[in-house]
């Protein structure tokens, strides 16, 4: 095994109270890129969809809030089924689950608090959003499952944290309209490409343990791949430009993201599991820099 760990318990984490910190763990807060991307797709819909900046600013910290709960039952629910195989791989096996730090009981316990909470903060929206939030559960939990049975679970990933796009113009509209789904698609371009290099992190783990992924699947053909995913994601940008009418400036505020995700792509080492983690992390400036675009198109 590679050695390789994502973990960070120093900082703000070895702060909190000992009992607290392997449910903060658990919850990924040592690592709040996964909160970031979660949440970005919602913004770029309130940028281009939300009638006024009070409304987008509200939905911005509901969504906020919302990202960093749910992303914490969604981490819960993976470590739940991956509790074995984490335990097996270098980056995850200090996991609080996998480690026994928690027991399986109490992560049950810690899951149902934070759906509560997230059910709490989903019923603040409108009706249509709120059984758009409902129907996003089942993908949520089958995630685990799919690195399983298919070589792509990426694809899933892709429309899980890609579903604050359409939920987000449902938020600040009541409807949904074409652009949202462009966006949608957008993000789930974009998330199968960020999604891949960081899959690459593992990648030599998950064949010893028989976890399949992307970036087993594609190894050296992952670089064109990238350049691929990343043009989908930047065409699917403007068709939501072009269907929801903003102005062209939002359309030509994209080129900077688009640099940002080239470089990703002439940057991308598959042995280099450090640098890997580094491209990922960086599409948080990517998601920021794409809703700053999109905001251009309210001039």
């Amino acid at each position: 095994m590679s050695g390789h760990t994502d973990i960070r318990p120093g900082g703000l984490i070895a702060r909190l109270p000992a009992a607290w910190r392997p449910y903060a763990l658990l919850m990924r807060l040592d690592r709040p890129i996964g909160s970031w991307l979660l949440f970005l797709p919602g913004p770029w819909a309130f940028a281009l969809a939300a009638p006024d900046w009070a409304t987008g600013l509200r939905l911005a910290l509901l969504f906020g809030v919302g990202a960093v709960v749910m992303r914490g039952a969604g981490c819960v629910v993976n470590d739940l089924w991956d509790r074995d195989l984490d335990a097996k791989v270098t980056r995850t096996a200090g996991r609080p689950i996998a480690s026994g730090a928690i027991g399986p009981k109490q992560a049950l316990l810690f899951l149902l608090a934070l759906l509560l909470i997230g059910l709490v903060i989903l019923l603040q929206l409108p009706p249509l959003a709120v059984w758009l939030g409902v129907a996003s559960l089942l993908p949520v939990a089958l995630y685990p499952l799919a690195k399983r049975v298919t070589d792509w679970p990426q694809a899933v990933l892709g429309v899980v944290f890609s579903y604050a796009a359409p939920m987000g113009w449902a938020a600040a509209t009541g409807t949904l309209a074409p652009a949202a789904f462009a966006l949608w698609a957008a993000g789930f371009f974009w998330i199968m490409g960020y999604d891949t290099i960081y899959a690459h992190q593992d990648r030599e783990d998950d064949a010893l343990v028989g976890v399949r992924s992307s970036a087993r699947a594609l190894s050296g053909r992952t670089r064109p791949f990238l350049a691929a995913m990343y043009g989908l994601m930047l065409l699917c940008l403007l068709a939501a430009v072009a269907l929801s009418g903003a102005h062209w400036l939002a359309a030509a505020g994209l080129a900077l993201p688009a640099v940002l995700l080239a470089r990703q792509v002439a940057a991308f080492d598959m042995h280099d599991p450090a640098r890997c983690l580094a491209l990922f992390r960086a599409n948080r400036d990517v998601g920021i820099l794409v809703a700053l675009a999109l905001l251009l198109g309210r001039l």
